[in-house]
């Protein structure tokens, strides 16, 4: 007989789980709630759908999340693959085309015969071995499905995802092209501000009207505020923040603040607004970001919206192996777990897979080392002593002594821990 698995939802830790373990000879059920259940953030039916922004962040080694891209690269990381194919100029951030980013998974999933796709949502944990990718948006009832199984309440915070703008709509000469600190693809259109400009656009921005959130709980995540958030710390703040100038130069004159656009298609038609995630209402984004040189005309091809980000409170409720501490059938894996970001949530869905894979195999394993990337983050979330917990991003601080070593010793040291891991299950 062969082994089957759930995995429920069908982002980017539910696409890498279902493509590894169907893969493996597993047999996966893959429920997705849409497109019979309509999202409050996604735009798509596809699998897979980028929300917040296109860049997977930085993709070099020296960077704790490019170091992560590139372990999930040698465990056969899905995202890693369409992100190779459907790139977009960015700098030293790795940036993808969306649409042609979940084609690329989508068409991998459903051409895979060993996934079943199930199109409805789940409300109850089925039977069986079950991963459970359901990410920020997981509904009510499988939230309280999940606290009274580890008796512990599920928490939230607010996140938000940034305007899409139509290149044609923007006033090319007001702006100019330039990557910051000089980078040779001069992938960003840049709307510099004179002094005069900020101040009324800060004005402006904490005057404007925004829209209601139905939630009580209104905390908001620090890695991806509001810019109007931002800009109610200090008049200055988005100049040390999104809008700072530095190596922006233009022409021998340094603007007093600038507002960057990144290419968001592989066409090169459309550009979102660079750190203005935002909760204005529709009508509010137009006017006041149509006070940017350069985009007093802005066409607006998606506006900035917020949604609600659920986690669990892992120290107390997960294992080491991503696994309810209390019924260790259950993995979870994506934001849901209590990491943040696209490619940290892809990793956990693709961990959880691999530990789920070796369990059912009834391999001898260890887990993943500490001095990984992926590893020290998942002895983050599931150890930390942290009486208030919050997701976490990958970064260097949660690796031991990776503050004192050299980065190229941090980075063999982290390479080398995925391919000992790897080797568990190809001997």
């Amino acid at each position: 007989m062969k082994l089957e698995v759930n995995v429920i939802g069908a982002g980017l830790a539910g696409a890498e789980a279902s493509n590894f373990l169907a893969n493996k000879g597993v047999i996966v059920n893959l429920y997705e709630k849409r497109p019979k259940v309509k999202s409050e953030a996604h735009i798509t039916d596809k699998f897979a759908e980028l929300v917040c922004s296109n860049s997977l962040k930085n993709k070099k080694l020296d960077n704790a999340c490019g170091l992560l891209k590139e372990e999930i690269r040698k465990m056969g990381s899905l995202i890693m693959e369409s992100a190779q194919q459907s790139e977009v100029p960015g700098g030293d951030s790795l940036c993808v085309d969306r649409d042609k980013f979940a084609d690329y998974i989508t068409k991998k999933i459903k051409n895979n015969k060993n996934i079943i796709i199930h199109e409805e949502e789940v409300n109850k944990i089925p039977d069986g071995i079950t991963i459970i990718c359901t990410g920020p948006l997981t509904t009510k009832n499988l939230l309280d499905e999940i606290s009274n199984i580890s008796r512990e309440k599920c928490y939230s915070f607010f996140d938000a995802s940034a305007p899409i703008i139509l290149k044609d709509s923007i006033d090319l000469n007001k702006v100019y092209f330039k990557s910051r600190y000089n980078h040779e693809d001069d992938s960003y259109i840049d709307c510099p501000m004179n002094k005069m400009e900020y101040e009324k656009f800060v004005s402006e921005l904490l005057n404007a009207k925004k829209a209601v959130l139905h939630e009580f709980d209104t905390n908001y995540f620090e890695g991806c505020l509001p810019v109007e958030v931002i800009a109610s710390r200090g008049v200055e703040t988005l100049r040390y923040g999104p809008l700072k100038p530095v190596g922006l130069e233009h022409d021998g004159i340094m603007p007093y603040a600038v507002v960057q656009l990144r290419q968001d298609n592989l066409i090169g038609d459309l550009y979102n607004m660079v750190g203005f995630q935002t909760n204005l209402t529709y009508g509010e984004q137009k006017r006041v970001f149509g006070l940017i040189p350069g985009l007093e005309h802005a066409e607006f091809v998606r506006y900035g919206l917020m949604h609600r980000n659920s986690y669990l409170y892992a120290p107390k409720v997960l294992d080491e192996e991503l696994r309810l501490k209390n019924d260790p059938n259950i993995y979870i894996g994506g934001q849901l777990s209590g990491v943040e970001g696209y490619v940290e949530s892809a990793a956990t869905g693709l961990l959880a897979a691999y530990y789920c894979y070796m369990n059912l195999q009834h391999i001898n394993h260890k887990t993943l080392s500490y001095n990984s990337v992926l590893g020290a983050l998942v002895r983050y979330i599931s150890h930390t002593g942290a009486i208030n917990f919050q997701p976490m991003n990958a970064n260097f601080g949660i690796i031991y002594r990776a503050n004192v070593l050299p980065k190229e010793t941090v980075e063999a040291n982290a390479l080398k821990g995925i391919d000992d891991f790897l080797k568990q299950i190809n001997e």
